[in-house]
């Protein structure tokens, strides 16, 4: 039990008995999870460096790849690129997601890291228009769509990988690592490009200057390979597996389509959940320091600052909120940042656009806070949604649907509305339909804080915790027999 399995007497229970027995329960090594959470917040971590990197760089790689169109197309293509490579995540997440569930999480999440290391660092290598013509945007396209391939099985992976390996009491808490991993990586990426813009001379910046965080990627990916390989499968994929041995029969795989037809309702509600979870995200971290600068007329250098200093705030709350959703429950605190985007998305649009620095901030406070409401409840939240066999399949799918639909495309479609119509506040617009989505969603949940997975055995700390969720549940069981005895009578 101490290496994070059952004692695998699942078959022999259920044969004699329907009661839970202790050897049914598995217990987490805290080393091991610690491990876990480090080596799958890491991935995310690179992944976001990559988008605060190529965000705090969209005006410059615009010019760079497509000089000669006016400012506001420059931005627009830069985006258009960007977006691009979430249009291939959803087929990255139907060809990793099967095979995270039948090969294993781990040996996935190995085999994305390689991927997106390599995406990122030939980004970097990549002449620029005045040297090789129209062949230098599409070697960037190229770059981005082998980032986004590689990234359909990254966070849907990550997150089964933390969820599969956390105790039921602490889900919440550990998979808020896993968007504190997005913060630090956006973090230092954007930290990275601002301290470059304030250092170096334009004209170096645009020569050369702007590759170097790309190049950082490899260093990156190689320690991040490392830590993956080290780490051992999970224990809920174990008993998974060594259930389906134990069967004279192994269940088959369902077929994409099969999946797709039998759960989707769960792969519904997670599009709905990621939805919101991702319009807001992005909208801040990736449109908003270009919104700031090309729409409001703040200088680069200011914008750039303003999202770090949010950034750096959310990165507490968003662990705040995973502690406090295992004990108040996921659906209040994403329902909470739903409403609240749809009452305080206009409000703080009209902060950020009344050119007051104080107030400017405080808009950005607001959004970054209700943000933290779906990145500290997100992890735990979505990984439940679904049982083990198809759990990382489906929310591969799920998750990188939406996000290629909804998620990635905010900075490219918000860019153009407000081109389009002139108006400033369609950003809170977008924002507030999403926040409705949100809202509608998570009235359909069920609760899931401090409760198994489904499909997989309770999960503790402690041989001792398991022990005393077993007399929990005898008494639980004993009082229900009373009731049920007083009630006949």
């Amino acid at each position: 039990m101490s290496n994070g399995t059952t004692l695998n007497q699942h078959q022999h229970n259920a044969s004699t008995s329907n009661e839970l027995t202790v050897d049914d329960i598995t217990v987490i090594d805290s080393g091991l999870l610690k491990k876990a959470v480090g080596a799958a917040a890491l991935g995310n971590t690179m992944e976001w460096f990559d988008f605060g990197v190529y965000s705090y760089l969209a005006v410059i790689i615009g010019q760079v790849f497509f000089p000669g169109a006016s400012s506001t197309a420059q931005l627009i293509a830069s985006f258009g690129t960007f977006a691009a490579a979430f249009l291939v995540r959803p087929i990255g997440g139907m060809v990793f997601g099967p095979l995270g569930d039948r090969f294993g999480r781990q040996k996935i999440l190995a085999l994305t890291m390689i991927m997106m290391s390599v995406g990122t660092f030939s980004i970097g290598l990549i002449p620029d228009y005045d040297s090789i013509g129209i062949a230098a945007p599409i070697l960037l396209l190229l770059a981005r769509l082998v980032q986004g391939f590689s990234t359909g099985g990254e966070y849907g992976g990550a997150a089964t990988f933390i969820a599969e390996y956390s105790t039921d009491k602490r889900r919440g808490f550990m998979g808020s690592f896993l968007e504190f991993g997005t913060l630090g990586g956006y973090l230092l990426g954007a930290s990275l490009v601002t301290m470059m813009i304030a250092v170096l001379p334009t004209e170096a910046m645009h020569s050369w200057g702007w590759r170097i965080p790309f190049f950082l990627a490899a260093p990156l990916g190689l320690f991040g390979l490392y830590i993956r390989l080290k780490l051992e499968e999970t224990p809920a994929f174990k008993d998974h597996m060594d259930k389906q041995e134990a069967l004279e029969h192994s269940k088959p795989q369902l077929s994409l389509i099969q999946m797709l037809n039998k759960h989707r309702k769960q792969i519904l509600k997670c599009i709905g959940l990621v939805l919101v979870f991702n319009v807001s995200n992005y909208m801040l971290t990736s449109y908003m320091p270009s919104y700031l600068t090309s729409v409001l007329g703040m200088s680069e250098l200011t914008g750039l600052l303003l999202v770090m200093v949010i950034m750096f705030v959310m990165m507490p709350l968003t662990l705040a909120w995973g502690y406090w959703t295992d004990r108040i429950g996921r659906r209040p605190v994403i329902g909470l940042g739903a409403a609240g985007l749809i009452l305080l998305a206009i409000p703080s649009f009209m902060l950020i656009g009344s050119g007051n620095m104080l107030a400017v901030f405080g808009g950005l406070v607001i959004l970054g806070v209700l943000h933290t409401c779906f990145s500290g409840t997100m992890p735990a939240t979505l990984p439940a949604l679904f049982v083990t066999d198809i759990r990382y399949s489906a929310l591969a799918i799920g998750f990188n649907l939406s996000v290629s639909l909804f998620g990635g495309t905010t900075p490219l479609v918000t860019a153009w509305l407000v081109d389009t119509t002139h108006n400033v506040m369609m950003p809170a617009y977008y924002m507030m339909g999403a926040g409705i989505v949100g809202l509608i969603t998570v009235l359909t949940l069920r609760e899931t804080a401090q409760k198994p997975l489904s499909g997989s055995s309770p999960a503790v700390a402690t041989r001792a915790e398991a022990h005393r969720l077993i007399d929990k549940l005898r008494k639980q069981k004993r009082s229900k027999h009373l009731q049920a005895q007083v009630a006949s009578e």
